[in-house]
């Protein structure tokens, strides 16, 4: 496998970083508090739940410069070549001046204790780099990621609001003024050819193209495949797991790829919550809400469609959804191409139908045929940023009031993600009415039998399944009314 001189570069605020001594699971985090004695970004939670350790990464896609807020506490350094990293510090003027950002929190004293400021400084910076005009449901979905025990949010939703009118010229804004060059800087640093650093029994590798993974898979069949790290950090910075050797994947282009056809949607397997976010939205609107409820931003930032269905849990998010809309995944390796249904992929707990050396290229999302009905609907104990107690996807196809076809699959109520299919049958041939739903409810309890944990017990998971059926007939039947008086009685 061809190797590069075993450096890992990226951009730094204003200076150039080249690095030959990490290890595969150093944090950027770490690196900057410890290595650069940049102390603006914290450590709160060290799970990316909190945002204090939120930067801005910016990235190549083609040839637009792009910049994402993400959590620095589970964001390796492995994954930053020919990225633009940019830390609280590197906002405010060189005379001292504060970017309008950082005044306007001070205006609107949208700080207390201090200790999370810097977060909520750079998720808004983010905002403000990319809307001049945010509503108060922008800003709100730019903070979701952010967490404060002292203000009560106001007084930074206020601070957003001024800030957002506040345009001074292009030469003081870092990003601004800097984006052609720092543009030109990364994509020299792109690498034509894989990196390895080796350093002891550790090995970091960063493939430059699809080849170069599936030959780094080969030589590394059990290799952690890392994308956007939203998963995998936690197993380091919780869990202390050995993830060694380590193959970063977020810089490959193929992978990045979104393709819209007449038949569907091509998704690669690098694409992120937030970059498939239109394109999902566009072809199945019921993707969009739940997609917003997918973590924080810096979590949809980093995370991947891809990697959550590598991943096989059974609470993630898309693979519901993606069963119902009859989604396939390619699979790759040096010994070709295979591409299956993604409800087969999954076998057991942490089990999928992936041979050793393959990876998850791309997941392909037929459109819905004219008429037919799909929606998806996630149940947890905060609203934004939390994980699933369970989650239900909905799709069917109703001819003169009878149900023609139906598809119901949940995760978080079996070891995988999982249709119901006794559910199905008890739909198929039967009129589209409340009658036929109350006959139904009880068919749920052949599919599953849902485990008891601290997000939920059994029995909830269970009835909250049993009413989300519910909630879909009242909602594709237009029973706004009822659907009312369901949800206050629920």
């Amino acid at each position: 496998m061809p190797q590069s001189n075993g450096t890992i570069s990226f951009i730094l605020n204003d200076r150039e970083v080249s690095l030959s001594d990490i290890a595969p699971t150093t944090t950027l985090l770490d690196y900057l508090r410890l290595g650069r004695r940049l102390t603006g970004t914290k450590e709160g939670c060290a799970e990316g739940d909190c945002g204090a350790c939120t930067v801005l990464v910016g990235r190549l896609a083609g040839d637009a410069l792009v910049y994402e807020s993400v959590n620095a506490c589970i964001r390796f350094l492995g994954s930053l070549q020919a990225t633009h990293v940019v830390t609280v510090e590197h906002l405010a003027g060189k005379d001292g001046t504060l970017h309008p950002v950082q005044q306007a929190m001070v205006d609107f004293h949208g700080s207390q204790c201090g200790f999370c400021t810097p977060g909520f400084v750079m998720s808004l910076y983010g905002l403000w780099l990319t809307n001049d005009d945010p509503s108060r449901a922008a800003i709100e979905k730019a903070l979701q990621g952010n967490l404060c025990r002292c203000t009560g949010y106001e007084p930074i939703v206020r601070a957003a609001e001024a800030a957002a009118k506040e345009r001074p010229s292009a030469i003081f804004d870092p990003i601004t003024r800097e984006r052609e060059a720092i543009t030109a800087r990364l994509k020299a640093l792109i690498p034509a050819e894989t990196i390895t650093i080796r350093q002891g029994e550790n090995c970091l590798i960063v493939p430059a193209d699809g080849d170069g993974l599936a030959a780094a898979l080969a030589e590394h069949p059990g290799a952690t495949v890392v994308a956007g790290s939203t998963d995998v950090g936690l197993w380091v910075t919780k869990q202390m797991r050995p993830i060694n050797p380590v193959i970063f994947i977020n810089g490959i282009a193929e992978l990045q790829r979104i393709e819209e056809t007449e038949a569907g949607l091509t998704i690669g397997a690098g694409v992120t919550y937030t970059a498939a976010f239109s394109a999902l939205a566009k072809i199945h609107p019921g993707f969009g809400p739940l997609i917003d409820r997918i973590g924080g931003e810096q979590v949809r930032n980093m995370g991947t469609i891809g990697g959550n269905i590598a991943n096989g849990s059974p609470i993630g998010d898309s693979p519901p959804p993606l069963i119902v809309l009859e989604a396939t995944v390619t699979l790759s390796s040096t010994n070709g191409r295979r591409t299956l249904p993604l409800e087969s992929f999954f076998i057991a707990y942490g089990k999928q139908d992936r041979q050793p050396g393959e990876f998850v290229e791309s997941i392909f999302v037929p459109r819905l045929p004219a008429g037919d009905l799909f929606a998806a609907y996630k149940v947890s104990k905060r609203r934004d940023e939390d994980i699933s107690a369970l989650l239900g996807a909905f799709r069917l196809s109703v001819e003169n009031g009878v149900v023609h076809s139906a598809r119901v699959a949940f995760g978080g109520m079996a070891a995988t993600p999982k249709r119901a299919t006794t559910v199905e049958s008890a739909l198929i041939g039967k009129p589209w009415t409340e009658e036929t739903i109350h006959a139904a409810q009880p068919a749920f309890e052949t599919d599953y039998q849902p485990l008891t944990d601290w997000r939920a017990t059994g029995e909830y998971r269970m009835l909250a399944a049993k009413n989300l059926l519910m909630r879909f007939f009242l909602e594709s039947s237009g029973e706004t009314a009822q659907l009312r008086r369901f949800e206050e009685a629920v």
